[in-house]
């Protein structure tokens, strides 16, 4: 039985790393083995990332609490997060095992059940579901360490890139491919962004959850499939303008994200116009221009398609989707700046105002009680904490 699942699995890692998928016609494995006089890209050398995301994850606590928490409290940002809902124990009982977005039935029988009136009930949850949610300086600490990582990986590969002669001529991407040697830039370069996805795919589980998680996750696994793809089939050249482009606009996004939690409005305003002009430049122009061209257009004349060309041109296409959603969402919360003057909450806003739908009295709701009111004045006052400005918590196009 070992011996008929070994050679299964034999069989699989065969059919997995078939040559005619991965490779050009007429190119072996054999010919990119390392040897004495040039260094190829090996599948093994990003088993690296593994253990190295775990680190950058332990770096990024000890960020957080010994760097970034004390330059929050610095700014005065307080650690104290929404409003918390009054104990309840029947409610409780209620969000915990049934549901936490009761139906229009189950609040008129707890209404009854507790005489409160049915708008109380729905804030009680609203806050309750809000109590869940980190604090702003929770928030700003994400941030900060996204910043601090993106500032650094892009200055790296401006620095590097800018005496790399594809970054002048793209087709230089694919002269000689895929006998094109390693250098000890580009693997590093490779290797740290690939840890550093790698633990916002896993560290996204735990971090504040957003509206659009599940684009997020379709995000990461792109981003991380397209890494370890043109990584192995030696696309590297072509790989490092990618991840170069794209580390500029987040630099902006999250540095406008913690100008806003320090409510500083005026600099996150400025911040975010200037993200959203290099975000849709680069994303919607250069990058199609830029990018897509030389993979699609390029490649194709120098090296010709195969199997695995498909799969990495799809996935470059994939991004080129998302940067399209998140630019109209860009669009949206930007139309929506200019016709108020400021947004108040953002569509992938973390904590639900007392303008949600729920909260909108039906007819027969309208004797409210003293008690109601004072909670409304209240809840009107946590409406704005983390939700003033363009950013509430807002993270568009947060990776590549």
């Amino acid at each position: 039985n070992l011996r008929d699942a070994a050679g299964d699995m034999a069989g699989i890692l065969a059919w997995f790393w078939n040559e005619r998928f991965w490779l050009p016609h007429n190119v072996t494995w054999a010919d990119l083995k390392n040897t004495d006089e040039a260094t190829f890209p090996q599948a093994e050398d990003l088993y690296l990332a593994c253990p190295l995301a775990f680190c950058i994850f332990m770096i990024r606590l000890i960020f957080e609490r010994f760097i970034a928490r004390p330059c929050a409290m610095g700014l005065k940002i307080q650690a104290n997060g929404p409003q918390k809902a009054q104990p309840n124990a029947i409610l409780e009982k209620v969000f915990t095992a049934i549901t936490k977005h009761p139906d229009e039935k189950r609040l008129e029988g707890l209404s009854k059940q507790l005489d409160w009136d049915v708008r109380t009930i729905q804030r009680w949850f609203r806050q309750r579901r809000n109590q869940e949610k980190p604090s702003t300086l929770a928030r700003f600490c994400e941030s900060m360490w996204r910043f601090t990582f993106y500032l650094y990986i892009f200055t790296y590969g401006v620095r590097f890139l800018k005496k790399t002669p594809w970054l002048w001529n793209t087709k230089e991407c694919w002269y000689n491919y895929p006998y094109q040697p390693l250098t000890v830039d580009i693997h590093y370069y490779y290797v740290l962004e690939l840890s550093f996805y790698l633990s916002l795919l896993f560290s996204q589980f735990t971090d504040i959850r957003r509206k659009d998680f599940l684009i997020m996750f379709l995000h990461h696994v792109a981003t991380i499939s397209l890494i370890v793809f043109s990584y192995v089939n030696n696309m590297a050249r072509v790989g490092t303008l990618v991840m170069c482009l794209h580390d500029a606009a987040d630099v902006l996004i999250e540095a406008a994200k913690m100008a806003n939690y320090a409510k500083c409005q005026i600099l996150c305003n400025l911040l975010f116009a200037m993200f959203a002009i290099l975000f849709m430049s680069s994303r919607l122009g250069v990058y199609p221009v830029w990018i897509l061209n030389t993979t699609l257009f390029e490649s194709w004349e120098i090296v010709g398609p195969y199997p695995s060309w498909w799969v990495f041109n799809l996935l470059l296409v994939l991004l080129q989707l998302l940067h399209s959603f998140w630019s109209y969402l860009i669009v949206k919360t930007a139309c929506r700046a200019i016709s108020k003057g400021k947004v108040s909450k953002d569509d992938r806003s973390d904590i639900e105002s007392s303008s949600d739908e729920d909260d909108s009295p039906s007819p027969n709701q309208k004797h409210h009680s003293s008690s109601s009111s004072s909670s409304s004045a209240t809840n009107g006052t946590n409406k704005n904490h983390g939700t003033n400005g363009y950013l509430t918590g807002a993270q568009y196009p947060d990776e590549h």
